[in-house]
């Protein structure tokens, strides 16, 4: 192999790698700091202003030159220069560089509750995390867990609820319904929708409202009349939910 082809490898090869971390750059670059973070300072040749410390409930961290300096709720290049315009207006350094590294994320959690495996606060790692990954994060929607999820939470400095279809997102290609979370977002799995089957049905019970199911199909599920049962007895009774209609019947009677 000639040397021409191995350098023209090395530049393909550097250029994949770039290309493969350039989102986790461009997320990171988006995150904003939240309290409790560890964070590590560094200003390019002034070694002695190198700082490794986490951020306060108040958002706010001590850094050597400048004092008490609030960074909560800021990207990290914001948070870069707004330490960079400290030291220079506080005539220490003329043209300060600096280059925060984020240590541990702590401050920016979300919280998902309801019917899933395994419900928590769970740290919000990257930028631009949506949804449907912060319910695999938290172990997947649980086997009583329904379709529609409800994200809360706040944004610009007011409350937000979203219904989120999570199926319709993924089967259907709504991606857009699938929201960014942000730190302290709640998000909740309501339990499945049912319907019952009472009376003379060969498997009365409790069954999952299964989508675009028709009451016949509900009935199906029951098997079906006993020897002592007749369809002739079936009495109509339905409801209608906020979400979506659930049959009621008896086979003689099924509700919801």
């Amino acid at each position: 192999m000639t040397p021409q082809k191995v350098f023209a490898g090395l530049l393909f090869a550097i250029a994949t790698a770039f290309h493969a971390l350039a989102p986790a750059a461009e997320k990171l670059a988006e995150y904003r700091i939240g309290p409790g973070d560890g964070i590590r300072v560094v200003v390019f040749q002034n070694p002695d202003l190198t700082l490794e410390t986490r951020v306060t409930e108040n958002g706010t961290i001590n850094f050597p030159l400048v004092g008490i300096l609030r960074i909560g709720g800021l990207t990290i290049p914001e948070a870069e220069s707004a330490i960079a315009r400290a030291i220079r207006e506080g005539g220490h350094i003329q043209l300060p560089q600096v280059n925060i590294q984020l240590l541990q994320i702590r401050g920016s959690q979300v919280s998902v509750l309801g019917a899933v495996n395994r419900a928590g606060r769970f740290p919000l790692e990257t930028a631009n995390t949506r949804v449907s990954e912060m319910i695999a994060i938290a172990g997947g929607i649980s086997p009583a867990g329904a379709d529609l999820v409800v994200l809360t939470g706040m944004r610009a400095g007011k409350p937000i609820r979203r219904e989120i279809d999570l199926a319709a997102v993924l089967l259907d290609g709504k991606i857009a319904d699938d929201e960014v979370v942000s730190g302290g977002d709640v998000i909740y799995v309501h339990r499945m929708p049912v319907f019952y089957i009472y009376g003379e049905a060969k498997q009365a019970g409790a069954y999952r409202v299964e989508r675009g199911m028709t009451v016949r199909q509900a009935l199906a599920r029951g098997g079906g009349p006993t020897a002592r049962g007749t369809e002739r007895g079936l009495r109509p009774r339905l409801s209608v939910s906020r979400t979506m209609r659930r049959p009621r019947r008896s086979a003689s009677s099924a509700s919801t």
